[in-house]
């Protein structure tokens, strides 16, 4: 299932004494936002989604500081911008200036791809997953493209860390999917791991594809 950015920390459930039942705990709001067909609609347009990105990347900005780091007019981004908080996605940050611009930042940290947005027949539900999916897509190569062109960059430590494999399996979907979800426990593990408070840490981007292949 995809999902740009990172996947939110999972609640754990916290233990009693007692052998009452306890009810799961509610997600965090602000870790992700799992997306509906009308949320959906109103993300799925590539600036949108890379307005989104920006703020959740670099952190909170305006309309012209994210226009000169995109590429794009501030009009585009400021009318975008407007078009993401109406759904949620952004929201104005008060600590930064009191000035004439407004201060944007991201309402969560990630958002969340429900498979039932896969099934759903209204047609601009899935013109919207269709663009949504090939922009994810596009974030991805973009971010590959621009480590591999700067890899000189890059000390031999994390050169060598780092990965491009891939693999060729046999699977049913259930198998497929527990896969998945394995390797979503194992990456979130390092989410709050001590590595990260070390001197020399470093952002890291992690792509999971899994998907099905036509057999020769």
């Amino acid at each position: 299932m995809p999902a740009p950015e990172k996947q939110p920390r999972r609640p754990q459930r916290q233990s009693t004494p007692q052998s009452i039942p306890q009810p799961d705990p509610q997600p965090d709001p602000r870790l992700s936002r799992p997306l509906d067909p009308r949320s959906l609609r109103g993300l799925a347009h590539p600036l949108r989604i890379q307005l989104l990105r920006a703020l959740r990347h670099h952190g909170p900005a305006t309309a012209s500081q994210l226009a000169q780091r995109l590429g794009e007019s501030s009009g585009a981004t400021s009318y975008h911008l407007r078009q993401l908080a109406v759904h949620g996605f952004v929201e104005d940050d008060p600590s930064r200036g009191k000035g004439r611009e407004r201060w944007w930042k991201s309402a969560q940290e990630g958002t969340t791809f429900d498979e039932s947005l896969h099934h759903n027949r209204d047609p601009e539900v899935q013109g919207a997953v269709e663009v949504y999916l090939h922009e994810i897509a596009t974030i991805h190569t973009q971010e590959l493209n621009t480590y591999i062109g700067t890899r000189h960059d890059w000390d031999e430590t994390w050169l060598g860390a780092s990965d491009m494999s891939d693999f060729t399996l046999r699977l049913t979907p259930a198998a497929l999917r527990e896969l998945d979800e394995k390797l979503h426990e194992l990456i979130d593990s390092y989410r709050d791991s001590p590595a990260a408070q070390e001197p020399d840490a470093n952002r890291v981007r992690v792509h999971l594809h899994a998907f099905p292949q036509a057999e020769d």
